[in-house]
């Protein structure tokens, strides 16, 4: 019989907190290459503390892709109880492009799959993210404010594709991002 985890002490969840942020804003604004160490003395803590939370840099990078794309589907899940779950999907996609895309470029190579295996490094956070972007699609088509005839797969490869476009020409994917809502509305 295998006892249970104990739950962290107070100041131990804080500094896993701290380590699961800096990773974040590190990982977000550099990229993968930032050593442990540089992310525990961003984090205030020492580098064995970062060890203890997440023996390798993998486990670190699976926490900071696992704890976000979570917050995603939670924000994504708190649109369909607004008014109006028909217009959801499309201020999902553009929180996805707009302000994601542009702030977080590992969550975007994450989501789109370059260089990153997402079900190697957070199982299940593809197909949870995917089963929001079927809830948001199912609510708008119900509503008929999405066209039927699309899917989940092209929800998600037109968001990528709009992702890119941030780091093609960020100037522009405000206006590419309407240009792809638009074309998924029904028709009148």
């Amino acid at each position: 019989m295998s006892v249970p985890a104990r739950p962290l002490r107070a100041d131990a969840a804080r500094n896993r907190a701290r380590v699961l942020e800096t990773a974040y804003e590190t990982f977000a604004a550099e990229g993968l290459a930032v050593p442990i160490d540089e992310i525990a003395r961003r984090a205030g803590v020492g580098a064995g503390t970062v060890y203890r939370h997440f023996p390798t840099k993998e486990d670190l990078f699976r926490a900071v892709v696992d704890s976000r794309i979570r917050h995603i589907i939670d924000e994504g899940r708190a649109l369909l109880n607004t008014p109006g779950p028909g217009e959801a999907l499309f201020a999902f996609l553009r929180s996805m492009v707009l302000d994601w895309g542009a702030t977080d470029q590992g969550l975007v190579d994450a989501l789109a799959g370059l260089g990153i295996d997402v079900d190697s490094v957070a199982p299940d956070a593809d197909a949870a993210f995917r089963g929001l972007i079927g809830e948001l699609l199912a609510a708008a088509q119900r509503a008929g404010t999405v066209r039927p005839d699309v899917d989940v797969a092209e929800i998600k490869t037109l968001m990528v594709g709009c992702q890119a476009m941030q780091g093609y020409d960020e100037a522009r994917a405000e206006r590419v991002t309407d240009v792809v809502i638009d074309g998924l509305r029904a028709p009148s």
